[in-house]
């Protein structure tokens, strides 16, 4: 089944098209609707086609802000290749300033391959997985803590299995610039639209730039700077970027025992802060039972040694919830 998604869009044009994704949606009040989607497909001469997507989760901002920005500034005359550029990927869920769909609840870095018959978000991954990723020689998907939790930022590859194409995605990684570079060797779910690129055999990148369900200008920056050093790293503009004046400091997640997750319902006191280098067992904090105060806080600890990369953001929490996550220094 082919997919539903559907843009008048051509995709092999030279020149800069802005635009929409279209995704019939028959509803109450709209019976031969469209959910539209924003696309940008930027070409100039002969060169590799980079695939660029924020908005995975409508709650992470920068990437969105970064994206936006990007296709009103550049010019197709400046590059070798081809751009193509969706600030707002889930855009029910970016209108919605909602990690998950409010369509149909679904979260779409959990979706992959998806489904063209599926809802909303599943014939949106498939969309990605079938059409897009297929046309690209590279992708990164821009994310960042957004509501629930905070990230120190930083720019990530994901292991794929494959050493070549692990390293391609390394040297790009390191090309990017972040001071910070974290490769994911774990992951709690297999369906991420970079473990698609990875199934594909795609250069990827992703990263978390921010939190909080704010933007971080930092984050920002980093990843306008990345885009522009990126380009460069594929030989899509004539420019080169001086060397970091140090290299990222590059870690991993290697595992579960990297993450704390409550273990009682209450407010959470954290007693650590991003970039803290912690010990095994060291206190990642206490839940606080504030409804009976007779009741004593419930410590939280870390299992393993590491860097705190990630916390969560708001404080009142319930069991399960994660409240840490860890890296260690890459080997």
């Amino acid at each position: 089944m082919s997919t539903q998604i559907w843009t008048r869009l051509d995709y092999e044009r030279t020149g800069k098209q802005i635009g929409n994704l279209h995704f019939p949606h028959s509803v109450h009040r709209s019976a031969y609707g469209t959910i539209t989607i924003p696309v940008g497909v930027v070409a100039g001469g002969k060169g590799p086609t980079m695939l660029l997507t924020a908005g995975t989760h409508g709650d992470e901002y920068e990437g969105q802000i970064a994206l936006t920005k990007l296709l009103q500034s550049i010019d197709p005359a400046s590059i070798n290749g081809r751009l193509i550029v969706l600030p707002m990927l889930n855009a029910p869920a970016a209108l919605a300033g909602s990690r998950v769909s409010p369509l149909d609840g679904g979260n779409l870095n959990r979706a992959y391959p998806g489904d063209p018959l599926g809802g909303p978000t599943a014939a949106i991954a498939d969309y990605v997985s079938s059409v897009l990723l297929p046309l690209a020689d590279f992708y990164q998907d821009f994310h960042a803590g957004g509501s629930s939790l905070n990230y120190l930022p930083f720019v990530s590859t994901r292991r794929s299995g494959d050493p070549d194409l692990d390293n391609r995605a390394l040297a790009a990684a390191r090309a990017f610039g972040a001071p910070h570079l974290q490769v994911w060797g774990y992951s709690p779910d297999p369906r991420l639209s970079t473990s698609e690129s990875n199934r594909q055999g795609i250069i990827s990148l992703g990263g978390e730039f921010g939190g909080g369900g704010t933007v971080s200008r930092q984050g920002l920056a980093l990843i306008e700077n990345g885009i522009q050093r990126l380009l460069a790293h594929f030989g899509m503009v004539e420019q080169t970027f001086a060397e970091p004046t140090s290299p990222a400091i590059e870690f991993e997640v290697l595992g579960r025992d990297y993450y704390v997750y409550a273990t009682e319902d209450g407010v959470f006191e954290p007693m650590t802060d991003l970039g803290d280098r912690i010990e095994a067992g060291a206190l990642c904090g206490m839940v606080h039972a504030v409804d009976d105060p007779a009741r004593p806080a419930t410590p939280q600890h870390f299992e393993i040694s590491g860097i705190v990369v990630c916390q969560r953001h708001p404080s009142l929490v319930v069991r399960g919830d994660c409240l840490a996550h860890l890296a260690t220094p890459r080997i």
